[in-house]
């Protein structure tokens, strides 16, 4: 099989920005990436890992709520259009039942994907608190019962990722200890839990936040809340929607100070209808409109979600502050770390690489496994 080379680019790395660089590719995989330091970088694009987005309802009029295989393969190359290489449909919070019907009807799109890979489902509930809604329905909410939860996993055959749960919630100390041994990523999201419940349930397998600091308690001066535990527990992951709106742009600085940047990763939580060109717009069954740059729900006014894509959230993170490889690896390897995913942008890794323009704005030309998207 011949080989292709990509470059000149800024081929930004863990370890840093190497100029000049020279990215060769065969079968699918990085070879090699060599450097030229004298040539001009003024007008390279910049090569990063493509994208990975563990948290999103839908792209380009296309999501998991519409419950049907074709909807997931819609999205998945709309998404790889984006520079994603990778994501996790997000199912809304639904009864048990309704959630595992579900699964069982999207599950054939998994493998027949010829954009983003789906790497399997995030469960945004249903085992979350009716005090922490956002833009969750409550009726849709379910007690923790571990029995009902075995048959929402057998219903998707082992393919869930992520489930984000409330860990103050009765019953729900043996839904996180079956995700912890089935390689499920249990979140704390959605949730009312104190800063004490909050570190209890780190010591339970609760690593990770979802969308921090949103549907969740704190910060107060006398109760600290989910949100304070994140950042004052190094161990806990942080998932942001870096879009300057859910999170004010001063906190994703703050985020950047006070935690490990190994421990944050962004996500789009991006609606259905987001870059659908013509409304209405719906999203969980309702209708949403676009205002000061997020979805919000038409009846009332509550935030419902993101707009964002990725290339945003890499942009909106560079603004706070982050470094630009710190910025790339918040949007693709910390995820990948997390979910178990090989490495990228190194020898032997998958050719999974964006370009992006010089100043950011723009995406150049898009790589999944070596093959021009």
């Amino acid at each position: 099989m011949s080989r292709q080379e990509i470059g000149p680019v800024q081929a930004v790395t863990p370890a840093g920005i190497i100029p000049g660089a020279s990215i060769e590719i065969e079968a699918g995989k990085i070879v090699s990436i060599t450097a030229d330091r004298t040539a001009s970088t003024r007008e390279l694009p910049y090569a990063l890992p493509a994208f990975i987005d563990p948290h999103i309802h839908g792209a380009g009029g296309f999501g998991p709520e519409q419950n049907t295989p074709e909807s997931l393969l819609q999205m998945s190359a709309v998404l790889a259009r984006q520079g994603v290489a990778a994501f996790c449909p997000t199912l809304y919070c639904a009864k048990p039942e309704q959630m595992a019907a579900q699964l069982r009807a999207l599950l054939p799109a998994l493998g027949k994907e010829t954009g983003a890979q789906i790497i399997g489902f995030h469960l945004e509930g249903p085992f979350i608190s009716p005090h922490k809604p956002g833009v969750m329905k409550p009726q849709d909410m379910a007690p923790a019962h571990l029995d009902d939860f075995k048959k929402i996993y057998e219903a998707a055959q082992g393919h869930i990722a992520i489930v984000t749960l409330a860990p103050e919630i009765p019953g729900i100390d043996p839904i996180i200890d079956f995700c912890v041994r089935h390689h499920m990523v249990p979140q704390a999201g959605h949730t009312d839990a104190t800063y004490e419940q909050m570190q209890a349930a780190f010591d339970k397998g609760v690593r990770r936040v979802t969308h921090w600091g949103n549907a969740m308690s704190g910060p107060h001066q006398r109760k600290p809340g989910v949100f304070t535990a994140a950042l004052d527990n190094p161990g806990i992951s942080c998932e942001v929607i870096a879009d300057g709106k859910h999170v004010h742009p001063a906190w994703l600085s703050v985020l950047h100070q006070l935690k490990p940047i190994s421990q944050i990763s962004a996500v789009t939580d991006a609606l259905l209808p987001t870059g659908q060109a013509q409304g209405p717009f719906y999203a969980n069954d309702e209708e949403v409109t676009l205002q000061e740059g997020v979805w919000k729900r038409k009846q009332d006014g509550v935030t419902a979600g993101s707009c964002l894509t990725m290339l945003e959230a890499l942009r909106q993170l560079v603004q706070a502050g982050y470094t630009l490889p710190q910025a790339a690896a918040c949007t693709s390897t910390h995820t990948a770390q997390l979910l178990g995913l090989p490495p990228t942008l190194q020898p032997q890794s998958a050719a999974n690489l964006v370009l992006i323009s010089p100043d950011l704005q723009k995406i150049e030309a898009v790589f999944l496994n070596g093959q021009s998207i």
